[in-house]
Order: C-alpha cells, then structure tokens, then sequence
C-alpha cells in the first residue's frame, strides 16, 4: 500500500522543525527513523498532512555526558548502544543488553532511541529502562523548552505527555555507579515479535547486600512500568553466591520478587497467544531470572575492580 499524499520539510534546525510543527492547520508527524512512522503511514493508519524530517539537524546528531547524566539527542540511532563502551560504567552493559532485543540490524541502524518516547508503545524496551532509572524526556514546543519525568510521560498505549507541536529533542539518563549490576531478559513468540515480557534490573549493592533496586517492566501493562513493589521486596537482601536464572529455587528472593512484580505492579491484559495465567507467569520468570544476572554482573564487576587494583 502506498501511503496517503502529505507535504514534506526539511529543517536544518530545531527552531524551524518546531515552527514547522507549530503551524496548527495542518496534521504533522516527526520523521527520524521512520521504522515505526512509514509503516504507520503505508497501512494508512496515520495519515499526515505535513512530514517533518529531522535528519539534517546536527544539534540533535549527539551524544554526551554532562553532570553525570548521559544525555541523548533523536538522532542518536539503536545501534550506536550495541558496544557496553559506547556509553560510561553500567549503564552501557544495561543498553547493550537491551537493544539486540530491538527487530534487528537494518531497523537499529535506522531507528532512533528516542524515537520510542514519541510512540511511547507498551512493548518499548528504551521506555522501560527510562521508567527504572527515572530518566527525563526533554521536549520543545512554541511555547518553549520544557522537561517531564519518565513517571509522569507515559499515559497510556501510545499515549504520551508530547502535545501534537512539540518535538522530543533528547533524553537524559542518571549514569550508574561501580555498584551497580545490571540485567536485561526479553520474551517473545518469535524473533521478530515484540516482547511478550522483558524487565530490567539495576542493582545497588554494597557488603554483599542490595542496598537498591530499580526495575523496568515491558508490555506488563498498557504503559512502562516501573516495579515499585518487587524493588522494596529485595531491599536488604543478600545476593549470596552465583546462580543460574534457570535454576533458581522458588524460596529464593529473586523468585518471589518476580511473583510479587507479576501479582502486584503488573497489569497485563490477554493475548492470543498469551492468557493471563501465562503472562503472570512468564512475568515472575523473566524478572526472576533479569535479578540473578544483575546480581552476577555486580559480582563480575566487582571481580575486574578488584583485579585493576591488584
């Protein structure tokens, strides 16, 4: 199918690309990547009369660390986050686990990161790490710059607080110190499916004891979700020796950390494929298993650590 006719613009700024979106007559849409925008169009389930193409924007082309915040422009596409170097400490390793879960190489090399915050889809793994770490989405409008907390963006399935001018110019990550494990599972029918469940997991541990928790859950309800009750469920608890995911025993926190998550911050809904039972089910597993290998990479991390010291 071909798409509906649209105009197209071109800015070379982000001051023209808002006063584009800005103009109110006409439907606009944002094109970056275009993975999730053209496929929408071509099945004319979006029909805009105006395409803004953000491409030729140098500003929104980068990448840095200020303040001890990683911050990411829209241009910045998935597969610059596939090397655990590309970005500083733990947040790396988390990203780098995250985005081979994205389709695959030809859509990360052409999809952005900040793309998922304009679909702001249940199933976006980027969401969900940025409800966990408590990222903020940058955004610029007619009437200005503005900020709004990861917590309070996503309103519902592909819902957000984006008002229909404004353009998402970046998003800032806190980075994550030496005490940090992290994980990253994603379930999924097929390889080119999107997740039936993911989560995410950083673990602040300190003596051998996880002094924090910040967990992500993906497509476990009609929006990101972060893990309020499964995180105080694993305050205090001794991360103990390695483990297999795969083995873990049904009395361990992990395990009943993932059963709390699926019983009390989830709230996921059937599938075809998919009934409740399942998906609770499939919940407590994956972020059971997300647990045991945020806590071996801490225990990793801390090995190399103590090696360079040596």
């Amino acid at each position: 199918m071909k798409p509906a006719a649209f105009d197209y613009v071109v800015p070379r700024t982000v001051s023209e690309a808002v006063d584009a979106l800005g103009d109110g007559e006409r439907r606009a849409q944002v094109l970056a990547g275009g993975q999730s925008l053209l496929l929408e169009m071509h099945l004319e389930r979006i029909r805009p009369d105006l395409v803004v193409d953000i491409n030729r924007i140098p500003e929104l082309d980068d990448m840095r660390v200020v303040d001890n915040t990683l911050q990411v422009g829209a241009l910045i596409r998935h597969q610059a986050f596939e090397s655990a170097r590309a970005v500083p400490g733990p947040l790396g390793s988390l990203f780098s686990l995250a985005v081979v879960n994205i389709a695959h190489p030809p859509i990360r090399s052409r999809g952005t990161m900040v793309g998922s915050f304009g679909w702001g889809h249940p199933a976006s793994e980027w969401c969900a790490i940025a409800m966990a770490l408590d990222a903020d989405i940058r955004l610029r409008g007619p009437e200005g710059a503005r900020t709004v907390a990861a917590r309070d963006y996503f309103h519902g399935p592909l819902k957000t607080a984006r008002q229909p001018r404004e353009l998402i110019t970046s998003v800032r990550y806190p980075l994550l110190g030496d005490d940090v494990g992290v994980g990253f599972i994603e379930h999924r029918r097929t390889h080119f499916c999107f997740a039936q469940v993911a989560s995410s997991a950083a673990l602040t541990v300190r003596d051998g004891v996880i002094v924090e928790a910040r967990i992500g859950l993906v497509n476990c309800a009609d929006r990101p979700l972060r893990a309020h009750a499964a995180e105080q469920a694993l305050a205090g608890v001794e991360v103990g020796p390695p483990m297999d995911g795969y083995l873990l025993p049904e009395e361990h926190p992990f395990a009943r950390a993932g059963r709390i998550a699926a019983e009390h911050d989830a709230a996921p809904i059937a599938e075809p494929y998919a009934d409740l039972e399942y998906r609770r089910h499939a919940i407590a597993v994956v972020l059971a298993r997300t647990l045991c290998q945020a806590a071996n990479d801490h225990r990793s991390r801390v090995g190399e650590l103590k090696g360079d010291s040596q």
